[in-house]
């Protein structure tokens, strides 16, 4: 029942966050997030829309949940900008993503998705991550990742490993795209810079 639920979820604020925010109010907003998670009921050859799309991208990990849910309170602004640690969200699930994926496609002998079944070194790293973000009032990440580790522990998922509650391709996707895209802006301001004394 709760993945019928996150599907619905899922749907609602990924659409929402997709579209623009046509100059509504905070209470327009609201309920244009409402409408959106009404709309994912709508059956489509037999399926709801939002079962049809989490037929292609699977149910999502926690941490893309809480980082969806955070850019939706901020849409509706009900939160203020995260001060610290946006990039650190976007470099550590990127590498997680980096390390996970290649090796399931069976481009690395090395298997990390097995450590998640037995996670307790995977648990220990991530806590130490955890504390280590906390202490640095990068509170995005922290959500992240703390909510992954307490969603993992009372198994709200059917699976049993700890890397789906981690990481998605979706979010790695994402992460490692805005990354290249702040690493290409930043190349574009240093020779920006670089061609302005020579003038």
């Amino acid at each position: 029942m709760i993945n019928l639920w996150q599907a619905h979820l899922s749907f609602a604020m990924i659409v929402f966050l997709l579209l623009p925010g046509f100059g509504l109010s905070r209470l327009w907003r609201a309920v244009l997030l409402a409408a959106l998670l009404a709309i994912s009921f709508i059956p489509l050859d037999g399926l709801t829309l939002a079962a049809y799309l989490r037929s292609h991208i699977d149910d999502l990990a926690i941490t893309t949940l809480v980082f969806m849910a955070w850019g939706c309170l901020r849409r509706l602004d009900l939160l203020p900008p995260a001060q610290h640690g946006q990039i650190s969200v976007l470099i550590i699930f990127a590498a997680m993503a980096l390390l996970l994926y290649p090796a399931t496609l069976g481009l690395s002998y090395l298997d990390p998705y097995r450590f998640g079944y037995s996670p307790r070194i995977l648990l220990t790293f991530i806590a130490l991550l955890t504390l280590g973000l906390f202490y640095l009032r990068h509170g995005l990440a922290v959500a992240m990742l703390a909510g992954a580790t307490l969603a993992f522990m009372f198994g709200i998922k059917p699976s049993h490993n700890y890397w789906d509650y981690l990481v998605d391709p979706l979010l790695g996707l994402y992460c490692c795209g805005a990354l290249l895209v702040l690493a290409v802006r930043a190349a574009c301001r240093w020779l920006i810079r670089q061609r302005g004394p020579a003038r």
